[in-house]
């Protein structure tokens, strides 16, 4: 599908973005676990989510949906999952992959999971080599570069890693692995990525332990790594009962629409603030961008709260890297195109690990933006931006990257002539109502 974006005037409004997608797979995976009746309320109804539900029901698990869309989950507890009766299929989710491939890790069944042409490109070593060093057995396509995954359940033992690259994804796999091992795991991550599984299993009743390490303790790290603990549960995990905040990385496109098109105020409502999360914010405060956060409070073990943004006039070059990376690595691509309205050049670097998400979104960016009229540089692990410039439409390619289609939206919006989007229903990976919600505050 194609889609055709103008210049416009405004964006004025109050809106509330999608549920948050990290939590949402995290919510029904782990309360799949659980013993009990775990209840999950603004459970996002995208299609990545979606995927990690599927896989549950494939695993036995009981899943009920009300009318109202709340999900209910009969947990039977640790050991309670089936051999699925056939490949599980996680299209194009890299969270529903790499978290499913812990959890089956320990089970004493064999499991095959694979995905869409994206998803069978996207590596798998990084999550293969610690699960094998705990005594999973498990292979992926090409010498374990790719899925499909087949994953032979074993009993594992808990291991010390330290992960080359922070990957909340990687993380949560070997953790979740952890709670089937006997003994402590304890995974090192040299920056501190997004938390949401530690909280949810801590609130669930996992032991957990979390600890930074200091540059003396641990020298290679540059003061900045972080220690997680887990230790296999006593008892049973507990049932949960939570309401999903809304999604930050959804609200970024809408904060940087507001930010760039003159006249604009807009009201994000109910947005999750998670610090391991909100470095696009960090970040465009150093710019000087007009933003406001009110009414924070605690919704599901996460802190959330209203964002109110404005129209924001000479906003200033910032250089993003190192510990910042891992807090902003969805934001990337909108970051790109706030990038090209800043007076003088901006520098992104540290950010390899986007050269393989959903698209090489370092790539993609460099590419889509110089076709609309950006100086950007493209190196290894990052771009050079200089700016301001002045955007022209073009005609633009998503990659079928949800976060590079809304970028590039975004940018649509501010420049001179119609950007035309192709591909750009991926957006229902993420937030099948982005155009829609766009629309509405252009009235």
């Amino acid at each position: 599908m194609e889609r055709m974006i103008k210049k416009i005037r405004h964006l004025r409004g109050e809106i509330t973005p999608p549920a948050d997608k990290s939590i949402s797979h995290r919510s029904v995976m782990f309360a799949s676990l659980a013993k009990g009746q775990s209840r999950i309320k603004n459970f996002l109804w995208a299609q990545d989510p979606i995927n990690s539900l599927n896989a549950m029901k494939s695993l036995g698990v009981e899943i009920e949906i009300t009318d109202s869309k709340e999900i209910i989950i009969n947990g039977k507890g640790l050991q309670s999952l089936k051999e699925p009766n056939n490949v599980i299929d996680c299209g194009n989710s890299g969270t529903t992959i790499r978290l499913l491939s812990g959890i089956v890790a320990g089970q004493p069944f064999l499991t095959v999971l694979t995905g869409d042409d994206s998803l069978r490109q996207r590596p798998m070593r990084r999550v293969i080599e610690p699960l094998r060093l705990m005594g999973s057995n498990i292979f992926g396509r090409l010498n374990d570069r790719f899925p499909p995954l087949v994953v032979k359940g074993n009993y594992l033992k808990g291991i010390k890693y330290i992960m080359p690259v922070a990957s909340a994804q990687v993380k949560s796999a070997i953790l979740l692995a952890g709670i089937y091992a006997n003994g402590e795991t304890e995974v090192i991550e040299p920056h501190k990525s997004r938390d949401h599984t530690e909280r949810m299993l801590k609130n669930m009743g996992a032991e957990i332990q979390l600890n930074a390490i200091t540059k003396k303790a641990s020298k290679e790290h540059n003061n900045e790594a972080y220690s997680i603990k887990i230790k296999p549960p006593q008892d049973e995990l507990s049932s949960i009962d939570m309401t999903i905040p809304n999604d930050f990385s959804s609200a970024a496109f809408f904060i940087a629409g507001a930010c760039l098109v003159p006249g604009s105020e807009i009201l994000i409502k109910n947005v999750g603030l998670n610090p391991t999360r909100t470095g696009f914010l960090d970040v465009l405060m150093q710019m000087g961008a007009n933003i406001e956060i009110l009414n924070v409070k605690q919704q599901g073990g996460e802190p959330v709260g209203d964002i109110v943004c404005k129209t924001s006039n000479k906003l200033k070059a910032v250089t993003v890297q190192g510990s910042l990376i891992p807090r902003l690595i969805d934001e990337f691509p909108v970051l790109c195109v706030m990038a090209t309205q800043t007076d003088g050049k901006t520098i992104i670097k540290d950010a390899k690990e986007l050269r393989v998400k959903e698209s090489d979104r370092i790539k993609a960016m460099a590419t889509e933006l110089k076709k609309m009229g950006t100086p950007i540089e493209e190196f290894e692990d990052g771009v050079i931006i200089n700016g301001p410039c002045k955007l022209r439409g073009a005609e633009v390619y998503s990659y079928k990257d949800h976060r590079i289609a809304m970028a590039l939206t975004i940018a649509g919006l501010i420049a001179e002539r119609p950007t035309l989007i192709k591909e750009a229903q991926c957006v229902d990976i993420s937030f099948p109502q982005f155009y829609e919600l766009l629309e509405m505050l252009q009235k």
